[in-house]
């Protein structure tokens, strides 16, 4: 969910700032840095595009996240190498398994014979969901999406999404890949890159910050006008992906330096890392406090949407929205504010306890 399709409303900070006014056009280019380079490619999805990036690397590249799988995409990869002077593709670093940002990594790794490098986790996810596809219908789903409060019309919907799984967007994967580990220092080109994990909205979501070029590539961690998906899935239906979120966000604001060109996956190239993570660290406590707050009465998870969504949820957003509703809820959960109750059906309702939600002393800083 992001707020450009009716997700979390956390506004954008005034003080962020943005050096590049207009985008490039689709499956265009431009400088955005010395020796850093901005593709913007489409996504067929209400998020309708994202900023993949290509790095000098002595006499060659790096590329920072591939797009998803795409034959337009794959002809821009190529346009732009071919006309900033070609050269071997050294290596591709994926930030996090997601199909818009591996999808053409496969694709790389043949076409330019290169390796794929990622986080130990994100690449066992890509592979397991390379595996299932991620279109079985299991019984544990459907108890999952009837607990939330979903009726025969919204199952339904659920069972004819998962005809278009992970590989519909996602080139073959390599056999091996390179890992990469929180606090590694990479050398690109002259220069090292170190590797900085954060969590919650994949696993183990690796970002690249060059203290020399005072530039991050972050990825989803950090966008500037959008909320990335942080959700609650099936497959781990008592994970707390919120408090993992929250707290890489804190150890992010913490670690890293304010003043650097923040390239991230979505939206523009921006400054003012801090404020933006601070915003985004507040604007999570204030939903959790929310939801607390209606449920005074037992809610269902379908039934919050309203305390944390900008509009209406339809299907096409719902399963990520009750995603996110969950990981809410859970986050309320185990820090003791909510207690849940499942009914003879097998629906979840969830009331207040008698404990307030404190708020962080951290997100107020």
């Amino acid at each position: 969910m992001t707020q450009d399709d009716g997700g979390l409303d956390i506004p954008t900070p005034a003080k962020l700032t943005f050096p590049f006014e207009e985008p490039p056009a689709f499956g265009e280019y431009m400088e955005v840095a010395p020796g850093i380079y901005w593709l913007r490619a489409a996504l067929p999805f209400a998020l309708n595009h994202i900023n993949i990036y290509l790095l000098r690397d002595g006499d060659g590249w790096t590329v920072v996240d591939t797009g998803v799988r795409s034959k337009e995409i794959q002809a821009s990869w190529k346009k732009m190498i071919d006309e900033l002077g070609g050269g071997p593709v050294k290596r591709v670093f994926v930030t996090h398994f997601h199909p818009d940002h591996v999808g053409n990594a496969g694709w790389f790794c043949r076409e330019w014979g290169t390796k794929l490098w990622m986080s130990r986790t994100e690449m066992l996810m890509a592979r397991v969901s390379e595996a299932n596809n991620m279109a079985e219908v299991t019984e544990e789903a459907t108890a999952f999406y009837r607990a939330a409060g979903f009726d025969d019309e919204q199952m339904e919907a659920y069972y004819n999404r998962r005809s278009r799984g992970f590989t519909f967007g996602v080139e073959k994967l390599p056999v091996g890949f390179r890992r990469v580990q929180d606090g590694e220092r990479i050398r690109i080109g002259d220069h090292n890159w170190e590797i900085v994990v954060g969590r919650g909205h994949s696993p183990e979501h690796a970002c690249l910050y060059s203290p020399h070029h005072n530039v991050l590539f972050s990825g989803d961690q950090v966008l500037p006008n959008i909320t990335s998906n942080v959700s609650v899935m099936p497959n781990e239906p008592e994970a707390n992906p919120l408090k993992e979120w929250i707290d890489s966000l804190e150890a992010i604001r913490d670690r890293l330096p304010d003043d650097m060109l923040v390239l991230p996956a979505h939206n523009r190239p921006f400054y003012g890392l801090h404020a933006r993570l601070t915003a985004l660290i507040d604007g999570h406590e204030r939903n959790l406090r929310d939801l607390h707050d209606l449920c005074a009465d037992p809610k269902r998870a379908i039934d919050v949407f309203p305390v944390l969504f900008a509009r209406e949820i339809d299907n096409d957003v719902l399963f990520m929205a009750t995603g996110e509703s969950i990981a809410h809820i859970n986050c309320l959960l185990q820090r003791g504010n909510l207690a849940r109750e499942v009914d003879g059906n097998g629906i979840a309702y969830y009331r207040q306890t008698d404990v307030t939600p404190v708020k962080r002393k951290q997100a107020a800083e």
